[in-house]
């Protein structure tokens, strides 16, 4: 009976486990989610800032 019992044990511990680590994976998943929105945040902002001093410098060639 000591078997029986002992594996069913280890069977829920194993799933106590597995629920941890898929906790785990889905709060680091989200974290990444959030980093790669900010990313692409500041990419665009970046690109946007890029393509206003390039109009600049462009009328700027074009005055003289």
């Amino acid at each position: 009976m000591f078997w029986p019992m002992f594996a069913v044990a280890m069977g829920f511990l194993g799933l106590a486990v597995l629920g941890v680590l898929a906790v785990r994976v889905f709060v680091a998943a989200r974290r990444l989610g959030q980093q790669v929105t900010d990313s692409t945040r500041r990419i665009n902002r970046a690109a946007e800032d890029l393509e206003r001093a390039t109009v600049s410098a462009a009328r700027a060639v074009d005055t003289l």
